[in-house]
């Protein structure tokens, strides 16, 4: 039974009076993750998927200090005040919609103005009129999906500089992340606390239609990691690939295949790097296709060979290209002793990592190369690759983006790719 059925059935158990008081009692329901964090901080930043609940979060956390401190200044602060009304007060989530019998707080949308019985006010304000925030002065604030805001950070300056009412003002923001200064600088701040979340958590209240198509649709790409699992996705400065790049290089298919080969950079020891493994395929439209990262970390030598002997016989492969520059005997007797028969070409590299990836994101470039769906670890190591040498993507070493340049230079490059690789044996 699903926590949404179960919470059904609990209600249908108490009767419609109690159900309303169980309903009205956020505490009871709230999953773990929507949580007020405790301890001191001064923002409470909320970077989560759609759906995952970030506006009920918002409008709950007001509606306990309203209805429990008195005469509170609030400010609601949207992208623009059409957004503020429609989602922060009116919405579905939204402050009229959440408050119980007797809490209910009165709307008065000319003045937009929101009024507890208990003498809390809440004043809408719109980002893109920063200037509105730059007299009042509030005990507390809700900024609402703040990365979209048009002038985001000069709206969050006059906003926070007016927090000054009260022993401990506070300012809670939420938001789907996108990669804008206001957010890289929120998240930087020594006194900001930051939740995070993904529209699956909160599967239980979403149509499970919904889930699964924007799953299947956009999973493991740079549209689904922002938008559905809350992920702040960067381009690095001077990168040989751009997220823009390879978004525009993925397709959901191949063409028909002519030849296959599986790139393999080894790892130095036991249990270090991972040992990148990238499966690419020549079409008939001469294109290349990646269509797997079979990498593995953490594995000896007998290990990670038996992941490519694997991946080998999985895909068919027609060879296997392997970086021998650490210990090229051993890599090829541990590849023949997880498969005899493997097709293994030994290539000893002449550059750097980097060096030798250029003329590869060059096809990028052109659209000579395409990905079969989204290999987010991959895809992430080759957006830290930088042109000089330098790489900024996560781990030590880029091993999976080295083996899928070792396949694509087989694929595509030719004996073009000699600068880069010389064959061993």
């Amino acid at each position: 039974m699903s926590p949404k059925e179960e919470r059904d059935a609990l209600i249908r158990r108490l009767g419609e009076q109690a159900a309303r008081a169980y309903l009205a009692d956020w505490r009871k329901w709230r999953r773990p993750g929507q949580t007020t964090p405790e301890g001191e901080w001064r923002t409470w930043l909320v970077m989560a998927g759609r759906g995952f609940g970030k506006t009920r979060m918002g409008a709950e956390w007001v509606r306990a200090l309203a209805e429990r401190r008195g005469r509170l200044r609030i400010a609601l602060v949207g992208a623009t005040l059409a957004e503020a009304r429609a989602v922060m007060v009116e919405g579905e989530s939204g402050l009229l919609a959440i408050a119980p019998a007797g809490q209910r707080p009165d709307w008065e949308p000319s003045l937009r103005r929101l009024r507890w019985p208990g003498g809390a006010t809440a004043y809408l304000y719109s980002a893109a009129e920063p200037d509105t925030l730059r007299g009042p002065q509030h005990h507390f604030a809700w900024g609402d999906e703040i990365a979209k805001w048009p002038q985001g950070q000069a709206a969050w300056d006059n906003l926070t500089m007016g927090l000054r009412l009260g022993s401990q003002p506070r300012a809670m923001a939420t938001t789907t992340p996108r990669p804008v200064p206001l957010l890289r600088a929120l998240m930087a701040r020594g006194d900001t606390v930051i939740t995070r979340g993904r529209t699956a958590d909160n599967r239980a209240h979403l149509a499970a239609d919904f889930v699964r198509s924007m799953t299947q649709t956009h999973g493991g790409t740079r549209l689904g990691r922002q938008e559905l699992d809350g992920e702040l996705i960067e381009d690095v400065e001077g990168a040989l690939w751009s997220r823009g790049l390879i978004e525009r290089c993925r397709v959901r298919a191949m063409a028909e295949r002519r030849r296959l080969v599986i790139g393999v950079d080894p790892p130095a020891g036991i249990g270090a790097d991972a040992c990148g493994i990238v499966v690419a395929a020549l079409g008939a439209d001469g294109r290349a296709y990646v269509i797997e990262d079979a990498s593995v970390a953490g594995l000896g030598p007998e290990g990670w060979a038996r992941a490519v002997a694997s991946a080998a016989r999985r895909h068919e492969a027609d060879r296997v290209i392997a970086e021998a520059n650490n210990g090229g005997a051993m890599v090829e007797s541990v590849l023949r002793a997880a498969e005899a028969a493997l097709p293994v070409t030994l290539v000893h590299a002449s550059q750097g990592k980097a060096a030798r990836a250029e003329p590869v994101a060059a096809l990028y470039e052109t659209g000579r190369v395409a990905h079969v769906g989204a290999f987010p670890a991959l895809e992430d190591e080759m957006c830290g690759l930088a042109i000089g040498g330098d790489y900024r993507g996560p781990g030590r070493s880029p091993d999976r983006a080295d083996a899928l340049v070792w396949a694509l230079t087989a694929l595509m490059l030719g004996r073009r790719g000699e600068p880069a690789m010389r064959l061993v044996g």
